[in-house]
């Protein structure tokens, strides 16, 4: 999971260096790495149930853009920016709780 959102990450970066696929090498890197994070992607699926997948996937992707376009694209850091990032932390660590809480439970009602 962690390398699918890696790749993410690098794609979605690239995608701000083509500057509209006007840059050639970072335009073919947005595609290869997009390719690879959904070639590992589905990897990850075989343990972990797609709804809390894609949540973390896309969640943790978001808030590392948005630090990688405050720090290193020098986009603004506004008070909205820093609170919603906080929000998706809070949310991916709810739903890696959620699926930890639902083992407990059921592992409860069993014995």
């Amino acid at each position: 999971m962690a390398a699918a959102i890696f790749f993410e990450i690098c794609g979605t970066t690239c995608m701000k260096f083509s500057d509209g696929y006007a840059n050639l090498i970072p335009t073919i890197l947005i595609f290869v790495f997009y390719g690879i994070s959904f070639s590992i992607f589905p990897i990850a699926l075989k343990t972990i149930d797609v709804s809390i997948a894609y949540a973390i996937w896309s969640g943790v992707g978001t808030a590392a853009i948005t630090v990688i376009g405050i720090y290193y694209f020098k986009e603004p850091a506004t008070a909205v920016k820093m609170v919603s990032i906080f929000v998706v932390m809070l949310g991916v660590a709810g739903l890696n709780l959620s699926d930890k809480l639902a083992l407990m439970y059921k592992s409860r009602r069993q014995t």
